[in-house]
């Protein structure tokens, strides 16, 4: 008698941990939306190259900052995250005649790199003006791949959505973004030029809520073309 309930226990409660085992698959599917996707973030600018300037404050410390913070929201959605750097540095060599050009090139062959796989690249900037009450996020992509601007679609109208810009996504013949065929976008993450959009972009908060806003973006992305 008591073998028998015995027995009937174990079966029951076999069939609550399969149960529970597949819950918690879905689950982690559920919270992991960019599980598997390889995304290369590169932080615009660095070493030699600041970028735009604003008395001390440099555009390439604060994409590299939101750069990071970006890798981390992407990473606990699951994505597998390179950044093509983690530091102050350029990649231009004392050989190059165009040392931008030489910068820009190496960080593309990172990106080209078949053994990653990578399914997207999200370049990281900051704007500038002459008119200083232009504000707010925006998107550019270049058509050389089809799916570039439905990519830039989906951070645009996020951005629109939660951080309040009215900015239209744009195209750019920019060298890095016309001389790779794999998706990826110019994210301008604000003015450094407007009073408003400086103050916001050195705030931890605030970078915080671009780098959310951008993984969403990527999110909506994946979803429409899986």
């Amino acid at each position: 008698m008591y073998k028998y309930k015995y027995l009937i226990t174990l079966v029951v409660l076999l069939v609550m941990l399969s149960f529970w085992g597949y819950e918690k698959v879905e689950y982690t599917y559920i919270e992991k939306p960019l599980f598997g996707k390889v995304i290369f973030v590169d932080p615009g600018h660095g070493g030699r190259d600041p970028g735009t300037i604003y008395g001390k404050i440099y555009e390439k410390d604060i994409n590299l900052e939101i750069s990071k913070v970006l890798e981390h929201e992407l990473s606990v959605n699951g994505a597998i995250v390179y950044l093509t750097r983690e530091d102050d540095i350029d990649y231009s060599s004392e050989w190059d005649v165009n040392k931008k050009r030489g910068d820009l090139y190496r960080r593309l062959l990172m990106m080209r790199n078949n053994e990653l796989k990578v399914d997207i690249y999200l370049s990281v900037h900051i704007n500038w003006g002459d008119n200083f009450s232009w504000s707010g996020a925006e998107v550019l992509y270049h058509p050389i791949n089809s799916k570039n601007e439905k990519l830039a679609s989906t951070i645009m109208m996020r951005f629109k959505n939660e951080l309040g810009s009215n900015k239209k996504v744009k195209k750019t013949d920019l060298y890095m973004y016309k001389n790779t065929t794999i998706p990826g976008v110019l994210i301008e993450c604000g003015f450094l030029s407007n009073p408003n959009d400086r103050y916001l972009l050195q705030q931890d908060d605030y970078q915080l809520k671009v780098a959310k806003t951008i993984t969403s973006g990527v999110i909506d992305y994946f979803m429409l073309i899986d």
